[in-house]
C-alpha cells in the first residue's frame, strides 16, 4: 500500500480545477463565461521580449545548464532597481535567480527555519506562503488583515512570546488577495521590529508595476535599513506577462542570499538560457513596457470598482495590484457563494477562504479580462444580485 507523507495534509489540491470543471459545464450550455479567477496575465508580452526569445532558442549553444543567473541577467535587475528605487545591488552578492517566485517563496523558509519555528504572515495570504511554511517544518502565526489598519499587519498586536520565536516575517504589498499599498513609515517599522527580534524580512514584491496613481509602491529596500535585515522578491510574470516562462528574483541581504543560493544548487541548475535574455530585455525596457501596462490595468481597475459600488458590494478601496477583493452582500457560505456564482451567473472568482480564515465572505476577482467583457460581468452581477433579491435568499 502505498501512504503519502504526513505534511502532505498541509497540502490541498488547489480548487482552480474544481473552477474549471464548474465553468466548463456552464459553457457547455452555451452560456457565455467570463473567468476571473486566475491571476494570469492576458496581455503578451512586449514584442522585442518575444523577438529575443525567439532569436536565442535558435541558438545551438543555449541549451546547457545555466546553474542559475547569468552575468547579464544579475545587472539588469541591479540597474532596474538603481532606475526604479535607487537601491544600489551588487550583482554578484545580492541578486539570486528563482524559477518563478513561487519556487522561491515555497523554498526559501526551508534554508532558514528549523523544525517548530514560528514564521509571521498574513491572513488572508497568497497560498505560498503556507506551503513553504509546512515543508520547512515550521509554524504559521497568522496576522489579521482589517481595514482598521489600512489592511497592513499589525504587528504591536504579536505577543512578545511569538515574537521571540519568530525567525521569519512574510510581506507582499501591494497584496494578493488584499491589494494594501506600502507606506515608508511603515516599513521603518517593521525593520525596527525585525532588528529587535533577530528577524528575516521577505518582501514580495510581485505586484510592484501595478499601480494606478502617480507614484509607485516603494521597494522595501529603499527604506534605511532594509538591507540589514530582510530580502525582496519579485517576478517577471506578472509586470511583464512572462508567466509561463518561470522566471523571478530575490534580491537584499548578501548572507541570506548566500544561503539561499547554497540550497538552490542542490534544487535545480538554472533557469533556460532565452528566457534569462528575454528576462534581460524585459527588464532594460521595463519603464516603456510596464507604463502600458499600468494604462489598460488602470482603467479595468476603475470599470470593475465601479460597476461592483453600483451593486452594493463593498470592494476594498485600493490603488495598485492586480485583483479586487470585495465583500459580497449576502449570507451564504464563501466557497458555496463562488460556485453558485459561476452557476448562475456565469463568472467565476475565487473564493476568499482560498486565502485564509478571514477570507469568509469575501471574492476575489482578477483583471485579466478586456473591459468589454468586465462590463459584462458587471452586468451580469447586477443582474444576479437582482433575482438574488427577488427570491429572498438574503
Amino acid at each position: 500500500m502505498i501512504e503519502c507523507a504526513n505534511k502532505m495534509d498541509h497540502f490541498n489540491e488547489a480548487i482552480f480545477g474544481r473552477l474549471k470543471e464548474a465553468a466548463n459545464k456552464v459553457a457547455e450550455s452555451g452560456r457565455e463565461v467570463i473567468d476571473l479567477s486566475l491571476g494570469s496575465p492576458d496581455l503578451p508580452p512586449a514584442k522585442i521580449v518575444r523577438e529575443r526569445l525567439a532569436e536565442a532558442s535558435l541558438n545551438p549553444n543555449q541549451y546547457g545548464y545555466t546553474l542559475g543567473g547569468i552575468d547579464r541577467f544579475n545587472e539588469a535587475v541591479a540597474h532596474y532597481y538603481a532606475r526604479r528605487s535607487n537601491v544600489k545591488l551588487d550583482p554578484s552578492s545580492e541578486v539570486l535567480l528563482t524559477m518563478g517566485s513561487q519556487e522561491g517563496l515555497v523554498h526559501l523558509p526551508i534554508a532558514f527555519c528549523n523544525e517548530g519555528d514560528i514564521v509571521l504572515t498574513t491572513n488572508p495570504a497568497y497560498v505560498a506562503y503556507d506551503q513553504g511554511i509546512h515543508l520547512a517544518g515550521a509554524k504559521p502565526y497568522y496576522m489579521t488583515l482589517d481595514e482598521n489598519n489600512g489592511y497592513l499587519p499589525n504587528l504591536s498586536e504579536i505577543p512578545e512570546e511569538v515574537a521571540q520565536r519568530a525567525k521569519l516575517l512574510i510581506l507582499n504589498l501591494p497584496g494578493n488577495p488584499v491589494p494594501a499599498m506600502p507606506t515608508y513609515e511603515y516599513f521603518k517599522q517593521v525593520i525596527a521590529f525585525a532588528k529587535k527580534y533577530q528577524i528575516l524580512i521577505l518582501h514580495d514584491a510581485a505586484y510592484s508595476e501595478y499601480y494606478f496613481t502617480g507614484e509607485n509602491p516603494m521597494s522595501f529596500l529603499e527604506v534605511e535599513g532594509a538591507k540589514d535585515v530582510g530580502l525582496e522578491i519579485n517576478s517577471l510574470s506578472k509586470s511583464f506577462s512572462l508567466a509561463g516562462a518561470r522566471i523571478a528574483y530575490i534580491v537584499g541581504n548578501k548572507t541570506a542570499i548566500h544561503h539561499f543560493r547554497q540550497l538552490k544548487t542542490n534544487l535545480d541548475y538554472g533557469v533556460f538560457q532565452p528566457i534569462q535574455e528575454a528576462a534581460i530585455v524585459a527588464l532594460d525596457h521595463a519603464e516603456d513596457i510596464t507604463e502600458k501596462l499600468r494604462r489598460v490595468f488602470k482603467k479595468r481597475h476603475q470599470i470593475m470598482m465601479e460597476g461592483l459600488a453600483s451593486i452594493g458590494w463593498k470592494a476594498v478601496p485600493s490603488q495598485g495590484g492586480m485583483f479586487v477583493w470585495v465583500k459580497y452582500p449576502y449570507e451564504e457560505a464563501t466557497k458555496d457563494f463562488a460556485f453558485r456564482l459561476i452557476k448562475e451567473a456565469g463568472i467565476v472568482t475565487v473564493p476568499g477562504t482560498e486565502f485564509g480564515s478571514e477570507g469568509e465572505g469575501y471574492l476575489r476577482l482578477a483583471l485579466v479580462q478586456n473591459e468589454e467583457k468586465l462590463q459584462k460581468a458587471i452586468d451580469a452581477l447586477r443582474q444576479f444580485d437582482s433575482q438574488y433579491k427577488e427570491r429572498g435568499d438574503y
